[in-house]
This record gives C-alpha cells, sequence and structure tokens, in this order.
C-alpha cells in the first residue's frame, strides 16, 4: 500500500518552480481578461464608427437637402466644398465644383458681379449681398452670406458661403407692391371722383346749356365744344383710375368672345393706318365668358391703338383667340387658379420695350408717347378690369422685336348662352309740371341740375341735405320723383333719404345721382330698384333716368 502511493504521487516543486507556475497562471488569466476587455473595445469602436458614420450621413443628407447652396473656398478662390444644392445651382456635379476656380464654375460674368464681396470676406468681413446671375439661361436672384473663416495666427484662409434663391421672393415683394399701390391709388382715386366729377358736372352742364342756347352762334359753338371734349375726357380720366384700382362697376353678361372679336375687328381696322396688316385668328367659336363686354371692347381697342403708335413705320397687328389650361406653375405666377382660361393675344411687330418699361407699362399715367398723345392710362384700365374678371394680363416685348400683350379670363359655366342686351329706346317725354324734389349739397351743382329739369318741362323744388329734403316729403303731396346725391353732409345721405322717402311715399320715383360709381353701385346693391345716374351727365341721360319705369323701389 505504501509502495503504491510513493509511486502515484507528483513529485515535489521547488519553491522558484512553484512560484513561475502561479506567475504563468496569473498571466494567462490577465491575458484572458485582456483579450475579452479588447473585443469589448473593438465593439464599442465599431459602434462609434457606425455612429460617426451614421451621423455624418444625416449631416450630408441635411446639408444637401435644405434650401441653401452651401460652399467653402479657400484663399486661392479654389472650391474645397460644395453641397448637393450647390452642385445644382450651376448644373454641375460636385466632383466638377470642388478642386475648380470660383470663375471657372460661375462663369466670368457672373465672377465679376461677386467679385467685390469675395475679396472683401478674404479680408476678413462678414459680408451679405444680393445679386442678379445668369443660370441655365434666365436671371436668377440670390442672396449670399460669405463668412470668412480665420487661421490660427489671425489670416483668413478661406470663406464659407450661404446662397439663396430669392427669385420668388422678389417676385412676391413686387406683386405686393403693386398691390400697394393699386390700394393707395383707388383710395386716392375714391377720395377725389367725388368732388371731381361734381366739378366736370358744373363745368359739362353749363357749356352744353350754353351750346344749346347758341346753337346758330358758330364763334360760340368753336369756344364751348373742345371745352365739353375736354370735360369728357376728364370723367375719362376718373373711370380709368377707377378701373385700374378696381373701383369700377362692372356690368358682366355671358358673351360669345369670338363673336364679339368679329364684331370688333371693323371698327380696329378702322383705326389703324393702311401701312399696318391686321389679322384676326379665332381658334374656338364657342368660347363664352361672364365678362362686361363694353370693358373687354375697349381694352381689345386699346391695345390695338397701343401696338399702332408702337408702329409708325408700319407692321403687322395680330389678334388670337385661344383656350388654354394654365398649370399650376404658371397659374401662380399669374395669381390665378390653375385651369381653363381664354386667351386674347395682341401682338405687333413695333419698336418693343425693355425690361424696365414692362415693368411699368401697366402703373397709371405711365407711358412712353410724347406730350398730348396719351394719358397713360389705356393699359392700367384693362389691368384693373382683368383683376375684377377673374383674370390677368401679362406683356412680353423685345427691344425691335414687337411686344406681345396676353389678356387671360375665365371662362362662363358650361352651357351659358350670349346675353344680348335689349336694344335702347329713346325716353319718352316729362308730363309738363311734374314736380322734382332735387336734393343737392353742392349750391354750383344744384343749379347746374335745376337748369336742365326747367328745360325738360320739370318743376323744381330744392332741398341743400337729407334734413331738409324730409321735411319738404312731409309737407309737399305733390312731389313726384326725388333726384338726390348719395354723398352728403348732415347725417342723412342719399340712400337713408332714399329709405325715408319711400317709407313715406311708396309711390315715388327715385333716382340718385353720384360722382362716385361705387358708391352708387352699393346703393344698388341694398335697393335694386332704385334708378343711378352718374355724373356727369347729359341732360339726355338725365331725362332718361327721371322717366324710367316707376314703381315701389323696395
Amino acid at each position: 500500500m505504501s509502495g503504491m502511493s510513493e509511486k502515484n504521487a507528483s513529485p515535489l516543486l521547488s519553491p522558484r518552480e512553484a512560484e513561475l507556475e502561479e506567475e504563468v497562471a496569473q498571466l494567462r488569466k490577465a491575458l484572458t481578461q485582456t483579450r475579452s476587455e479588447l473585443r469589448d473595445i473593438l465593439g464599442a469602436n465599431n459602434s462609434i464608427a457606425a455612429a460617426l458614420f451614421r451621423s455624418e450621413e444625416r449631416l450630408r443628407l441635411i446639408i444637401d437637402t435644405i434650401p441653401a447652396q452651401i460652399s467653402y473656398f479657400d484663399k486661392d478662390q479654389i472650391y474645397r466644398y460644395a453641397n448637393k444644392g450647390y452642385s445644382n445651382w450651376f448644373d454641375l456635379p460636385k466632383s466638377e465644383v470642388i478642386g475648380s476656380p470660383i470663375v471657372k464654375v460661375i462663369g466670368e460674368e457672373n465672377y465679376n458681379t461677386i467679385r467685390p464681396y469675395i475679396l472683401r470676406a478674404l479680408a476678413g468681413e462678414t459680408v451679405t449681398h444680393e445679386y442678379t446671375i445668369e443660370r441655365q439661361g434666365a436671371s436668377v436672384d440670390a442672396r449670399s452670406t460669405l463668412v470668412p473663416e480665420i487661421g490660427p495666427d489671425g489670416v483668413p484662409v478661406g470663406c464659407f458661403e450661404f446662397s439663396f434663391d430669392v427669385t420668388e421672393t422678389r417676385h412676391m415683394q413686387a406683386v405686393l407692391a403693386q398691390a400697394q399701390k393699386m390700394e393707395a391709388i383707388g383710395q386716392l382715386t375714391g377720395g377725389v371722383a367725388h368732388d371731381f366729377n361734381n366739378l366736370l358736372t358744373i363745368i359739362s352742364g353749363n357749356l352744353s346749356l350754353l351750346q344749346e342756347r347758341h346753337a346758330r352762334e358758330a364763334h360760340i359753338r368753336e369756344l364751348v365744344e373742345p371745352a365739353l371734349q375736354a370735360a369728357s375726357r376728364g370723367a375719362q380720366l376718373v373711370r380709368g383710375l377707377l378701373s385700374f384700382s378696381r373701383q369700377q362697376p362692372l356690368k358682366p353678361v355671358v358673351v360669345n368672345l369670338g363673336r364679339l372679336v368679329a364684331d370688333m375687328k371693323p371698327l380696329i381696322r378702322h383705326s389703324l393706318p393702311s401701312s399696318i396688316q391686321f389679322d384676326v385668328d379665332v381658334a374656338a367659336n364657342d368660347l363664352y365668358l361672364c365678362v362686361d363686354p363694353g370693358q373687354l371692347e375697349s381694352a381689345l381697342l386699346n391695345f390695338a391703338l397701343n401696338a399702332r403708335d408702337a408702329m409708325p413705320e408700319g407692321g403687322c397687328l395680330t389678334l388670337k383667340v385661344r383656350p388654354d389650361i394654365l398649370d399650376e406653375n404658371t397659374a401662380r405666377a399669374l395669381k390665378l387658379a390653375p385651369g381653363a382660361y381664354a386667351l386674347i393675344e395682341v401682338s405687333d411687330t413695333g419698336s418693343g420695350m425693355n425690361a424696365a418699361t414692362m415693368r411699368k407699362v401697366f402703373d397709371p399715367f405711365f407711358t412712353t408717347k410724347g406730350f398730348g398723345r396719351g394719358s397713360g392710362l389705356g393699359l392700367s384700365m384693362i389691368y384693373g378690369f382683368a383683376q375684377q374678371s377673374g383674370g390677368a394680363v401679362s406683356v412680353a416685348s423685345t427691344p425691335g422685336k414687337g411686344s406681345r400683350f396676353t389678356l387671360m379670363l375665365p371662362p362662363a359655366p358650361p352651357g351659358s348662352i350670349e346675353e344680348r342686351p335689349p336694344a335702347e329706346q329713346a325716353p319718352a317725354n316729362a308730363t309738363p309740371g311734374t314736380l322734382v324734389l332735387l336734393v343737392e349739397d353742392d349750391r354750383s351743382v344744384r343749379q347746374v341740375v335745376r337748369k336742365q329739369l326747367r328745360d325738360l318741362g320739370y318743376a323744381v323744388l330744392e332741398a341743400e341735405n337729407g334734413n331738409q329734403a324730409t321735411e319738404i316729403l312731409e309737407q309737399v303731396d305733390d312731389v313726384a320723383i326725388l333726384l338726390t346725391d348719395i354723398i352728403m353732409p348732415g347725417g342723412v345721405n342719399g340712400r337713408e333719404l332714399a329709405r325715408r322717402a319711400l317709407k313715406l311715399r311708396p309711390e315715388l320715383h327715385v333716382v340718385l345721382m353720384s360722382g362716385y360709381e361705387e358708391q352708387a353701385a352699393l346703393s344698388q346693391s341694398e335697393m335694386p330698384d332704385l334708378c343711378l345716374i352718374g355724373k356727369p351727365f347729359s341732360k339726355r341721360e338725365l331725362s332718361r333716368a327721371l322717366i324710367s319705369q316707376r314703381g315701389p323701389n323696395l
């Protein structure tokens, strides 16, 4: 037994050997732990690298998709970075932008435009500037901010560029400015229209009476007729301003556009000299519009007269009518809803216009004609008419190559039938001695209208305000017609007086006078059966209003 134990027992280790063996075991354990830690660290590094990669990808995606053009160029004006927006801005891949000089990427003409700002930025100044460059054959408005990168020694080593396309913004600013200008002109026009038309009523009324009473005296006719024509032009100027500012009431009806153009063709032809060829091309005869036909006819004639003046040596005037569909982008630029429209194109081969002239062509009183050859309101009236009718007007022109105006108007609803106005009938004669109550706060206007009424055979009572007129109506039962101005002081205007009068006397015939047609239109919308007459008016127009169909007005 003892012999077997001795045979199987491990040989005894010396102390040194035992110590070495313990150290080896500890080293193996440490190595195993280190390998494990290294594996953990490697995994963490891989995770960090993946996270960094994802972060870089996100950052690249953000920088490439934000609505800005970002680049970096060094002090030698060599691009060292460009985002996707910047390379697309010049229709180049990034590889052709990075490493290339600025002038090579953007072109020499564009470079000369922005070079002063680049030099200021490379001198250490942060610069923001706006400019216009040519890009892919079109002019583009841009705003850029240049931020210099300063090196450790305080010297600029390069520059970051942040650019934005502000073409649409500038367009919107121009549209807003135009709208504000129209509003200001509208307020001004509304403020002076009533008073100015009162003055014209006095002038034209007295001149007409003078002309009638001295019809056989040639020397008086020679003085009166030009003055009457001048007064008529003054009234047209007021109507033109009201039309531009969209305060001229329209009378829309359904019209066949092809037939209206055909009816206008002889008038336009006679307005042109024989040196101008006039062509009409109507692509569709079933285009119906719901517009004021008088305003549309005036627009076509104004287009033709402007084209005539642009071709003093002769040329060709073409009027085209066609249906079209405006896509979303085109409609947005014109501030219209996309969809179907009728297009009226008037083009000439005349002198054309530059960009500066085109920007002002629809402004009231702007004209390139000599003194006395035009008021500058023709095209602005068309602009106002188009806006009021739910359409738009545009112009394209090149100096020396003519101009093309395009009037876009929405079609009438499907199935619409043209509305023909009834034939105008001559007014009947007044019943002698019919009593008219004339209410007008302006003494001079009242005198003129009183003379016209007496010439027409009417007896006249006068009041200078609504309160006086109410007292007369309460006391005088023989008043058959109330002829009153709309805008009057004293707290009772023409509309309120009409209500009072019709409450007292439902059978009374009420005629409203106004020098401001928007006020007249408002009165008619409130009491549609009232008869309206705009100042200045002729004696014949007054007669027609006074003998119009009478009866209950409410």
